[in-house]
Parts: structure tokens; sequence; C-alpha cells
């Protein structure tokens, strides 16, 4: 399978949120939306990236754009992280991966020479009918949130 890029139209799915709803893409249709992928709640990296999310939600807003983070995480994980750091975005649970599988972000990861499956941090800029406006892979979590504010903001 080919990796997704600019120009692509985005993969259908349907996930449960950390507020008890579910969102699917169809939901963001006459809206942009933010598909950030992250490993795992309450870990460094995962929790300045989604703080410096909900500090910018407002400025997403207003270029009418959602946000929706993802994670391997369950809802009941999403809701404590989003109490404990005060998150006003959406959390996404995929727990069986299928979403982060169809975006292309669950790969293969090493860490101290264990290899495992995982979330690549990654992020993908959707537009108002569903097609892919940029990727970003490899995310590095500070600072990424103005970037990806500055490419919604075109």
């Amino acid at each position: 399978m080919s990796e997704l890029t600019a120009g692509d139209l985005a993969p259908d799915f349907t996930l449960p949120l950390g507020s008890g709803e579910t969102f699917s893409l169809a939901d963001a249709h006459g809206k942009k939306l933010v598909l950030y992928f992250y490993p795992k709640d309450n870990t460094k990296g995962c929790t300045i990236e989604a703080i410096e999310f909900t500090s910018l939600a407002e400025a997403f807003e207003k270029e009418n754009t959602l946000i929706i983070g993802i994670s391997p995480d369950s809802v009941k994980s999403h809701v404590k992280f989003q109490e404990k750091h005060d998150l006003n975005i959406h959390l996404g649970a995929d727990e069986d991966h299928v979403i982060a599988e169809a975006y292309g972000v669950w790969k293969e990861k090493s860490m101290y020479g264990k290899t495992y499956m995982g979330i690549e941090r990654s992020t993908f800029l959707i537009d108002e009918d569903g097609k892919i406006l940029n990727v970003w892979r490899k995310v590095k979590a500070a600072g990424h949130a103005s970037a990806v504010l500055e490419s919604v903001k075109g």
C-alpha cells in the first residue's frame, strides 16, 4: 500500500471520542480537519502536542477547522488525559489501530533494542471535501500545532 500524500482522498473512519460521542470523517464535511496521530496519552511528547493544539483551538476554529487527536488508548484513558491537562480538543480511541493502519501510521518502531508496533507521530490536514491537503510524518511535538495552523491559514 502506498503512503497517503496531498491530493489523496482521506480514508473514511468512525471512532469513539473521549466526550462519549462518535466521530466520522463525514462529520467534518464543509470544514477542514486536522487529524493528528500520537502514540500514548500522558507521555511527554504527546502531552506537549495536545496542550499546544488546545492552546490554539480557538485559532483553528476561526479557520473553520476541527482537531481530532487519535491514539490506540481507550476512551477512558482519553478522558483522564483530557481532565488532567485541561484539554479542549477531541481525542479518538483507535484501540484496534484500524484507522492508524488505514492512514499508514501503524509502524514497526524500536526502543532499547526491542522492536514493537506503534503509532508514528503524524498529522493529516484534510480539506472540506475529504481530500488530504498536507501530511506531516515523524513529527516533533513541540511547535507542531503552530506549523499546522500556518498551513491551515495557507
